[in-house]
């Protein structure tokens, strides 16, 4: 049946039947029977938003094709289950790029969508939803539904976000942001205190296209960390150092699982030390290819078995921008707690609000990190952060969540009965289930 799981290998979760689709025409032959369908892309999610334990799951990736691209006007339509990866190899020769990215080109055009994914420059661009012009939704009564911010609207509204319940996206079409050259100029700073970083990111919103941040999440006091900034270069005659040739090669894999200890408080701790230190300047200035940039992790394949076959929980929280002293707890519970991993991104979103009636993104500061499964001490952890983010007004991102509960979820999404009103009938996922156990009809 293939590996159909999550990329944080949490919860374990298996369908009783998939179903594949490779042309549009075939998407009117699905037949469900008993089983609540879910589509399927790359399985990117990292929890299980993207799973339907016991369920159907609709297989979408050979739904992989180009229908249409004005290069001129920057306006792409496509198949749902293309690759970001893909669509990136047609559009950057030409001088597009992508107006919303997330940290890996291994996400489909649809999970983009169902998922209403970011990107490091949320204060100029918002959510990938921002800049859907229009996609076709085949629902389970039979019907193809073109929507757009005009036409079946509420569709559009619920299915930006939506996590796939409202039904199949076949197509999608979106505004691409033009591009001067492949490659960027970033600016890497260290910083040594949070107040460091905020000023940091006051200066350079108003002159930088894309911001995003690493922080050392076990050092006790201040927090220390790195702090990049960059724009597309102007120019396409003098290309970086592993240039556009090279933007997709992938240099390294982890071959198995590796043994759970080698993931630990001090192996963290040291590696977190070299991250800071490897850059002897506080400040470094350089042109790199927008792949390094923006899909580091993408060189290294499988990188989620660094985390052994227990698997890993990433956590991703918002607290509004008012609610510094809530999220300087936070990075406090988590660094006496010793259980975070280098794997730390942090950024602040801006005022753009998104389309999507449960979108994750809002204005404030936003924090994503891993945490290996270590059982209960993890989840005891998670829930104690969920009360520090509901007491400040915040959420958590449902595509990052393999362990919310229901209540919690209900309190970041108050707006979720209403959405619940549009999901198809016959769709539906194990977080869905998971999040709305405990409600009445």
């Amino acid at each position: 049946m293939g590996n159909y799981q999550s990329w944080g290998r949490l919860p374990k979760a298996t369908p009783a039947a998939v179903k594949r689709v490779d042309w549009r025409s075939e998407v009117a032959d699905l037949d469900f029977g008993p089983l609540p369908g879910l589509p399927y892309g790359l399985g990117r999610s990292y929890g299980d938003t993207c799973l339907n334990d016991g369920g159907l799951l609709i297989d979408t990736t050979h739904l992989a094709r180009l229908i249409d691209f004005d290069s001129e006007r920057g306006i792409l339509r496509a198949e749902a289950g293309l690759s970001l990866e893909q669509l990136l190899a047609v559009i950057v020769p030409r001088g597009w790029f992508l107006p919303v990215s997330p940290g890996t080109q291994f996400v489909t055009l649809g999970g983009a969508v169902a998922n209403d994914i970011h990107g490091k420059n949320h204060h100029r661009a918002g959510t990938f939803g921002c800049h859907v012009r229009r996609f076709e939704l085949w629902r389970s009564d039979g019907s193809r539904r073109e929507c757009s911010p005009d036409e079946n609207a509420e569709l559009f509204r619920a299915t930006i976000g939506g996590m796939g319940l409202t039904g199949l996206i076949t197509w999608v079409e979106i505004r691409l942001a033009r591009i001067p050259s492949p490659q960027l100029q970033m600016e890497r700073i260290r910083f040594r205190s949070f107040d460091e970083y905020l000023a940091l990111e006051t200066e350079s919103n108003a002159d930088y296209e894309y911001t995003v941040s690493w922080i050392d999440c076990l050092r006790s006091g201040p927090i220390r960390g790195l702090f990049q900034r960059a724009n597309f270069t102007q120019s396409r005659s003098a290309p970086a150092p592993g240039g556009h040739a090279t933007q997709h090669r992938r240099l390294l894999r982890v071959p198995f699982d590796l043994p759970g200890f080698v993931l630990n408080a001090t192996t963290v701790r040291l590696f977190n030390e070299s991250i800071f230190h490897l850059q002897r300047e506080d400040r470094i200035s350089r042109v790199t290819p927008y792949a390094r940039f923006f899909y580091p992790l993408d060189s290294v394949l499988n990188w989620n078995r660094i985390y052994g076959k227990r698997g890993f929980y990433q956590y991703q929280f918002l607290v509004p921008s008012q609610s510094e002293d809530a999220f300087r707890e936070i990075l406090s519970r988590i660094g006496s707690s010793h259980q975070g991993s280098f794997l730390v991104v942090l950024k602040k979103f801006g005022a753009i609000p998104s389309p999507g009636w449960m979108s994750f993104p809002r204005e404030g500061l936003t924090l994503a990190l891993d945490f290996p499964n270590r059982g209960p001490a993890t989840l005891d952890l998670l829930e104690g952060l969920d009360r520090l983010v509901l007491q400040a007004g915040g959420c958590v991102y449902p595509a990052k969540d393999a362990r919310m509960s229901a209540a919690s979820f209900q309190l970041y999404y108050p707006q979720w009965k209403e959405f619940s009103r549009t999901i198809d009938p016959k769709f539906s996922s194990s977080f869905w289930r998971r999040v709305t156990a405990s409600a009445g009809p």
